[in-house]
């Protein structure tokens, strides 16, 4: 199964990587405006394949994104250090306005995965833009947040982040909604796993997670300039889940009745792309907090309406 990824940057570089050493496809094709980064890239990767697997990397143009099962958009400035994500969308939406048409021109039938900030609004405008049906547009949203919440929370109790389940949603930024409230921890709530492990939990240090989660990407950018690793795999992870008809239940992008903009809900992804949205446990302030969220996003989209 072929995968399109436009946007040969340092987002999309790991995603491809990260979909090599995950066997996430057969095929990867790289498109960028830089034609010459683009074929760097894809012979780099394309070298790791012999200890990995047998994944064909290439590059090309838009024509050779026919017959693409996803196309994962990591095209678009970068966030600069002290920017917030929602700073980026005028500069972005440019970007899109020129590349989206190309891809829905060439294969019409391929899920859209968007990866570039602001995620949900970019979201929003590749809906639009593309005119596809719904849930054909996904945004990777708090996916990753939702990673970095389970890694957080696993390594202060001190086990397997697989066995941590909760999830971030909303906007994949600044006032995104930590759901602490249905969060577990081997079927039961953190505060309760903690007890039975005599493992200390105040509000306090839950806070302190929050804040983590929430400022990982200022401290990443910080020190580095940029954040790739951490979503390059969660890029290769949606890919294959989607690949795959896999219908795993992941916090990705998309419309919502209930909504004016794309945000991040728990959502069933599968081969045709966000299949079903299912509800979430919240208390009363988390779904005011959601609610602010969406406000927020609004509130930005409307600026560059």
């Amino acid at each position: 199964m072929k995968v399109g990824i436009v946007g040969a940057g340092f987002v999309g570089a790991a995603a491809g990587y990260a979909m090599v050493l995950r066997n996430s496809c057969r095929e990867i094709v790289f498109i960028d405006a830089n034609k010459d980064k683009a074929e760097a890239e894809a012979s780099d990767i394309q070298h790791a394949t012999p200890v990995s697997h047998p994944v064909l990397v290439t590059a090309g143009n838009y024509e050779d994104l026919k017959g693409s099962k996803v196309i994962v958009v990591t095209a678009g400035v970068n966030q600069r250090p002290g920017e917030n994500r929602l700073d980026l969308i005028g500069r972005n939406i440019d970007v899109f306005n020129s590349i989206i048409p190309q891809i829905t021109a060439v294969e019409p039938d391929a899920v859209i995965l968007i990866a570039t900030n602001p995620v949900d609004l970019l979201t929003t405008v590749t809906e639009r833009i593309a005119n596809v049906r719904p849930g054909q547009v996904i945004g990777s949203g708090t996916t990753l947040d939702t990673a970095r919440f389970r890694a957080l929370v696993a390594e202060y109790v001190g086990i397997d982040a697989h066995h941590v389940h909760g999830y971030v949603v909303g906007e994949h930024g600044d006032s995104e909604v930590v759901a602490w409230s249905s969060a577990t921890v081997a079927g039961i709530s953190i505060a309760e796993y903690c007890a039975a492990m005599d493992i200390p939990w105040t509000q306090q240090i839950q806070n302190k997670i929050t804040e983590n989660i929430r400022s990982a990407a200022y401290s990443i950018i910080k020190g580095k300039g940029a954040t790739y690793y951490g979503i390059g795999a969660v890029l290769a992870n949606i890919t294959e889940r989607i690949v795959r008809d896999q219908r795993a239940i992941l916090t990705v992008s998309g419309s919502n009745a209930q909504y004016p903009v794309a945000l991040s809900l728990p959502r069933v992804v599968g081969g045709k792309g966000i299949i079903a949205e299912i509800g979430l446990s919240m208390n009363d302030e988390e779904r005011k907090m959601l609610q602010s969220s969406a406000q927020v996003l609004s509130t930005a989209l409307s600026k560059v309406q």
